[in-house]
């Protein structure tokens, strides 16, 4: 059953004017979250080009997710009467997001000390690689330049095979969400009076580097680099992936002492809790090669359904490994309403996730498909008070 779009929805965030001069994924990720929760995200769009998140993805799917409940206006604003709309709509706003190369508004005299004079409140939130400042701040700084740089790579797949990056676009979403969080503590600080306009200096880097662990701390204690270790863990005992019988994989993990005895017990081997390589957490990591081969060869006697029934009963904490086509009809999925259709530019089901977090008494909501480039252009220009029909091509197409 296809799920309506909510036009007139009014989210927290309702009556935020968001200027998004952003492209591809962090700063789509940061501004559809800030859509779904009811602020009037404006897409400025190369005429004739558009973002490239446009072109990520079969049939612009990217583009139709993390685009959705924005509006498009294309508009050339090196030309001098796409400028002269661009400070004006700014002048309008509450949040105005980026992700030149640091210094690029400043060469177009729109440093945000410039900004402030037309717009004391306006908050700029500015996404690049690397930050605004130190010695990397004029380097490239693509998503996968971060997942290496970060310490994510290293940390990633097996100790005789090389590093492994992720297969999605892993920085530039961590730094979407984080940029969420802090455009909100921005909004707040401004409306408790705390100060007026501020940056936001989101760089890739750090929300990534933020999130693998305390490693420079545990280094530091103990002079020791995190080796790769596949799909177990350096801290816990028993976790990873483990074959059925039918060809399929179960995850399993019983990182707590109690979950541990309650696994031991279901697989037959009460008797490993008493065992010195495998009585204590830190044993059992020092062992885990050894025990996870006495788990996968119990495992590999079921299929993956009787592994589930199994140790669910016993109330050992297993899973199947998922992938995409076994997840978009889920009863998990389909029962929390995790995915939800809509019609999208000719598309009968497009499976767009709900939003999130899942607020109880102002939740977000899906208020339209994401727009068509320049598809609300005039509309805005009407809002700005721009009703000139040559101005308005000048500053779509550029002098």
């Amino acid at each position: 059953m296809k799920t309506p779009y909510s036009p007139d929805a009014k989210g927290p965030l309702d009556g935020l004017r968001v200027v998004d001069m952003t492209r591809l994924a962090a700063g789509n990720m940061m501004t559809h979250m800030l859509a779904d929760f009811g602020a009037d995200v404006i897409k400025i769009e190369r005429p004739g080009k558009g973002d490239d998140l446009r072109r990520f993805g079969e049939a612009e799917s990217w583009w139709k997710v993390y685009a959705r409940s924005k509006r498009s206006m294309e508009l050339d604003f090196r030309s001098e009467a796409g400028r002269a709309v661009l400070d004006k709509l700014i002048a309008s706003a509450d949040i105005l997001c980026e992700n030149f190369v640091p210094g690029t508004l400043e060469k177009w005299g729109m440093g945000p000390e410039e900004l402030w004079q037309a717009n004391e409140n306006l908050i700029i939130v500015r996404v690049s690689g690397w930050g605004q400042t130190g010695p990397y701040k004029d380097k490239p700084g693509f998503g996968s330049l971060i997942e290496g740089m970060s310490g994510f790579a290293a940390m990633t797949g097996w100790e005789d095979k090389p590093p492994l990056l992720p297969p999605l676009a892993l920085a530039d979403m961590v730094a979407g969400l984080a940029g969420f969080g802090g455009v909100l503590s921005a909004v707040i600080a401004r409306d408790k009076g705390q100060t007026k306009g501020q940056v936001v200096d989101l760089s890739l880097f750090e929300p990534l580097f933020g999130i693998l662990g305390p490693w420079a701390a545990a280094y530091e204690a103990t002079g020791k680099v995190p080796r790769r270790t596949g799909n177990s863990s350096e801290v816990a005992a028993p976790r990873g992936l483990y074959p059925t019988k039918d060809g399929k994989y179960i995850v399993m993990s019983a990182s707590m002492q109690s979950m541990w005895e309650k696994l031991a017990a279901a697989i037959g081997r009460p008797e490993l809790c008493d065992d010195p390589r495998y009585a204590t957490s830190r044993a059992r990591v020092e062992h885990a090669a050894e025990l996870d081969a006495i788990i996968a060869a119990n495992m590999k006697t079921r299929t993956l359904d009787e592994n589930l029934a199994h140790f669910e009963a016993r109330g050992v904490t297993v899973g199947p490994i998922c992938d995409i086509s076994d997840l978009v009809d889920h009863p998990y999925i389909r029962g929390r309403e995790v995915l939800q259709d809509f019609e999208c530019d000719g598309m009968a089901r497009l499976p767009m996730h709900q939003t999130f977090p899942r607020l109880s008494a102002t939740p977000g909501a899906v208020r339209a498909p994401a727009p068509r480039l320049g598809e609300h252009t005039a509309e805005i220009l009407a809002e700005l008070g721009i009703d000139d029909p040559g101005q308005a091509r000048r500053a779509k197409e550029g002098a």
